[in-house]
C-alpha cells in the first residue's frame, strides 16, 4: 500500500504561482507513472500532467507552457509548478501514481485562483 499526501494548495490571484507537492510513503516514482489531476465543482476529474519513470512528461493543452511536473526520487516527492494561474485553474488537485494494476490517489489539495 502507498499513501500519497498533497500539499501546497491555497488562494492566489490570477497571474500568480503555486507549487504543489505530493509526498509518497515509500519510493515509487522511479517505477510508477505519476501525475496530477484536477476536479472543478460540477465537472469531471481531468488530467493535468503526467511523468513516466523515464522522465517523459505529458500535459493537458490548457496548462502547457504554464505548468511543470517534476519529481525528486530521493525525497519520494512529486511536484507541480503552476505559473500564470487563471481563475479556470480553480479546482481540487489530486496526485496519482499507478503501476500495472496498482493505482493510488492522494486526498487532494484545493487551489483557488481569484480574478
Amino acid at each position: 500500500q502507498v499513501q500519497l499526501v498533497e500539499s501546497g494548495g491555497g488562494l492566489v490571484q490570477a497571474g500568480g504561482s503555486l507549487r504543489l507537492s505530493c509526498a509518497a510513503s515509500r519510493s515509487i516514482f522511479s517505477t510508477y507513472v505519476a501525475g496530477w489531476y484536477r476536479q472543478a465543482p460540477g465537472k469531471q476529474r481531468e488530467l493535468v500532467a503526467t511523468i513516466t519513470p523515464s522522465g517523459s512528461t505529458n500535459y493537458a493543452d490548457s496548462v502547457k507552457g504554464r505548468f511543470t511536473i517534476s519529481r525528486d526520487n530521493a525525497r519520494n516527492t512529486l511536484y507541480l509548478q503552476m505559473n500564470s494561474l487563471k481563475p479556470e485553474d480553480t479546482a481540487v488537485y489530486y496526485c496519482n501514481a499507478y503501476h500495472w494494476d496498482l493505482n493510488y490517489w492522494g486526498q487532494g489539495t484545493q487551489v483557488t485562483v481569484s480574478s
